[in-house]
């Protein structure tokens, strides 16, 4: 696999991507609370260095695809806080008119095309994107985005198939925690590696530590550029670990399928802390850059919050507009 350079404005913009993800999810469990909040919302606190190394590797022209754990992604590839965060209270100006909630954001002015709620559900929309950019002969890439649980449906396999058929300029991006629910997947595939499906498809698989930024990066750059020549498809696989409950702000530890140990074991191995540490160490950028930069998000998402909870909710005869 190709190393490629990273340079003090790459890094820059990784570490803001890394904490507008960090800092949206937890202003949610902040906020869930109050109750004003009334849609599910499926956080992915500790899995954000794969959103933030595959996007980074994008052009504002490339398409993303998520689920219903779509945050992270959508942020990650620079969508505006204030429609993201007044769709989780409903309101109209919310980026789905307060209709769609958390589990379908969309920011499509750069490249966020949406997220499904069904499981593998995003992927052959994202195969869909790819075959329109292979017809019209545009030099950009399609990014499905799913968990190790949808690597269990039809959908996943076809799409690998048909991708392979086309050499469809498409990145595959599983990001396996390891977790479908509450169910390990060691009780619900033979073998958990999930990189080697590839190789039945005639595909390049690569695992990757989700942890690891630069690493997923790395990964995704060349999968991007490989797409770009032609040459086809990739499989991503991204070992992460997902904090909190598979729906909810809270821990899930007291349900008995993770212990408390492991849980904050895991969260020790935060992706931001280890890029944070990483890029100091190589000179990078500084700590009172890092520092700046926190303080520039949190302005942003407060004003979003304020914004969000002043915007009116749709009217009554809006309820069947778009559908």
């Amino acid at each position: 696999m190709q190393t490629y350079t990273v340079t003090s404005q790459l890094a820059l913009e990784i570490y803001k991507s890394l904490v507008r993800c960090r800092k949206f999810e937890e202003k949610i469990v902040e906020l869930y609370p109050e109750q004003q909040i009334k849609c599910p919302t499926h956080l992915s606190l500790g899995q954000e260095g794969v959103a933030a190394g595959v996007c980074a590797a994008l052009t504002n022209g490339d398409k993303i695809f998520s689920t219903h754990r779509c945050h992270s992604h959508t942020v990650a590839k620079g969508a505006n806080f204030k429609p993201l965060m007044a769709e989780l209270y409903g309101k109209v100006t919310g980026c789905c008119r307060g209709k769609g909630g958390s589990m379908h954001f969309l920011a499509p002015e750069v490249g966020a095309m949406g997220a499904s709620a069904i499981v593998a559900g995003s992927i052959p929309l994202a195969v869909g994107a790819a075959l329109a950019a292979q017809m019209k002969g545009e030099k950009t890439v399609s990014v499905a985005f799913f968990g190790d649980g949808a690597v269990e449906q039809g959908p996943f396999h076809e799409s690998l198939n048909f991708s392979a058929l086309k050499k469809l300029p498409i990145l595959f991006i599983c990001e396996n925690n390891g977790l479908a629910t509450c169910t390990p997947i060691s009780k619900r595939q033979a073998h958990g590696n999930i990189s080697k499906r590839a190789e039945g498809y005639g595909l390049p698989g690569i695992k990757v530590d989700g942890n690891n930024v630069i690493e997923v990066w790395n990964a995704a750059s060349g999968a991007a550029q490989r797409a770009k020549n032609g040459e086809g498809p990739t499989l991503i696989e991204a070992l992460c670990y997902r904090w909190k409950e598979h729906v909810g702000p809270n821990y899930d530890h007291h349900l008995g399928f993770r212990t408390k140990e492991e849980v904050e074991t895991n969260i020790k191995k935060c992706p931001i802390q280890r890029f944070l540490d990483t890029a100091l160490e190589k000179n990078w950028f500084t700590l009172e850059t890092a520092k700046k930069i926190e303080d520039a998000i949190q302005n942003e998402l407060n004003a979003a919050v304020v914004f969000a909870k002043e915007s009116p909710f749709p009217k009554e005869e809006e309820i069947f507009a778009g559908v």
